[in-house]
């Protein structure tokens, strides 16, 4: 029996599904990653995308981290790969009941999953500091300099969680609840290095953990069964 074969059986005997997922799931959508070798952490830029991408370098200099931001964090004609189209099938079938994402494009809703939470934010919305109007991407990616509210003037800030922020209590518990409550719990695309986000999958206590990755994680060990390939061949190969 193949891993393949295997992961369908798991699939088709479960009926409470959580998909938890990172960068891997996007890069075959043509985004790249963080911390990989070609990764947006490799690249070179006067300052190092860790400093660039958190909260006291965005409040105390705005207009590099929004050439910083659109350069590398807004993804123009991206679409939905065979991982986000298999999960949104799965969720359409009844099984998945919840994608937990570390990514910030978008990709799952736009492939039709309906239950997402997006544990890092989006780029998809910005809000005004001041008075709250949201905006789409387009207020961002669209303007020049620091993006500001045409009703008052505020500074647009886009909803993705920097870091030296907290992530949002409700995403979290929505996120907990769901994964304390699956029978089923797959992984992928994720080296699981990045926390608190990585520590979700200890309020697993279901039958089935799944590992997808490329390389090897932390959680191999724990699991049923780990499939070292592509995300989008492993979940676009299964009968949904």
């Amino acid at each position: 029996m193949t891993d393949i074969d295997k992961l369908q059986t798991i699939i088709d005997s479960s009926d409470n599904i959580v998909f938890f997922g990172g960068a891997g799931v996007s890069t075959e959508s043509g985004i790249p990653d963080f911390r990989s070798v070609d990764g947006l952490y490799h690249q070179s830029y006067d300052y190092p995308p860790e400093t660039i991408l958190s909260a006291t370098f965005y409040y105390n200099h705005p207009d590099e981290f929004f050439r910083f931001y659109r350069d590398k964090l807004i993804v123009r004609n991206v679409k939905p790969n065979k991982a986000h189209i298999a999960l949104a099938k799965l969720e359409q079938a009844g099984k998945l009941k919840a994608v937990i994402t570390q990514n910030i494009d978008g990709l799952h809703q736009m492939a039709g999953s309906k239950t997402v939470y997006e544990l890092h934010g989006s780029t998809l919305r910005n809000h005004c500091e001041k008075c709250g109007k949201l905006f789409g991407i387009e207020a961002v990616a669209g303007s020049e300099g620091v993006p500001v509210c045409d009703e008052c003037g505020g500074r647009i800030k886009p909803d993705v969680v920097l870091y030296e922020e907290m992530l949002d209590d409700e995403c979290i518990r929505g996120a907990v609840e769901a994964i304390s409550k699956a029978q089923t719990l797959i992984i992928g695309g994720t080296s699981l290095a990045v926390y608190p986000a990585a520590g979700l999958i200890n309020y697993f206590h279901g039958r089935h953990l799944v590992l997808i990755n490329r390389s090897r994680t932390s959680a191999d060990s724990a699991a049923e069964l780990v499939i070292h390939d592509s995300i989008g061949e492993v979940l676009g190969a299964l009968r949904i």
